[in-house]
């Protein structure tokens, strides 16, 4: 008599009985820990599919899939289902479920009782990832625009120094220089090549028209200035090669 499957399972083997049924309605002849593995099923003339149980889902259950790869390229994950489709690590957020199809990975819910159904979130495919020009492009040119190396990889709530507030920063720096200055001023420095959307929007409340086409800095630019300064973070307005 197969043990009763609900969601507080303890142990992985509550989920075995739940899975060999639904291989087996498939056609598969099934059995369990076969050479390390959770459940094998083999069908005449196909690859053998490996199914590896863990109650959630988590790295030590991705790395049981990698290595059954070198095995079958037909590998199930398969967990007891959630009872909250948030959760942090849930198997129904996005990124999880790519990251399975990334491996080329299956991924399954075992649900409660009374019916222990199973719920296919992915099959194993190969993985193609298809191109994506346009977030490359802006990769690319966010890493020409940007001056130097501003930021330090891995940091956490740290602002990014981005190419756009680096350049807002150089159109900061020319207003406060003089006082004040005209759109006409700055795009001749050719530092600020994005000024009219700079002064436009108006992101980081750094600019006041004084009159059409002339800006001077808010306070609050000048406290910002002051904070970037004394951080060493400010960019230099020598011309960009």
């Amino acid at each position: 008599m197969p043990p009763r499957l609900d969601a507080g399972a303890r142990r992985e083997s509550d989920l075995y009985f739940a899975v060999k049924a639904f291989l087996e309605r498939q056609g598969y002849d099934v059995k369990g820990e076969v050479r390390g593995c959770d459940v094998v099923g083999t069908r005449r003339g196909e690859r053998p599919v490996i199914v590896e149980l863990k109650l959630t889902f988590g790295l030590s259950l991705l790395l049981q899939g990698v290595d059954r790869l070198a095995l079958t390229d037909r590998v199930y994950l398969a967990i007891a289902r959630p009872r909250s489709r948030r959760a942090p690590a849930s198997v129904y957020r996005r990124d999880v479920r790519k990251l399975c199809r990334r491996l080329g990975l299956g991924l399954l819910t075992v649900g409660p009782p009374p019916f222990h159904d199973i719920e296919v979130l992915e099959d194993p495919r190969p993985y193609r990832p298809r191109p994506h020009a346009r977030r490359a492009a802006l990769l690319l040119g966010e890493h020409a625009r940007r001056q130097g190396d501003p930021n330090q990889g891995g940091v956490t709530k740290t602002p990014i120094m981005t190419a756009y507030r680096q350049e807002a920063l150089r159109c900061a720096l020319l207003v406060d220089h003089d006082g004040g200055r005209s759109l006409k001023a700055l795009r001749a420095t050719g530092l600020v090549p994005n000024a009219p959307k700079i002064l436009g929007r108006d992101v980081y409340g750094w600019f006041h028209r004084v009159e059409r086409g002339v800006y001077r800095l808010s306070e609050r630019a000048r406290e910002d200035l002051a904070r970037y300064r004394a951080a060493g973070r400010l960019p230099s307005l020598a011309p960009m090669g």
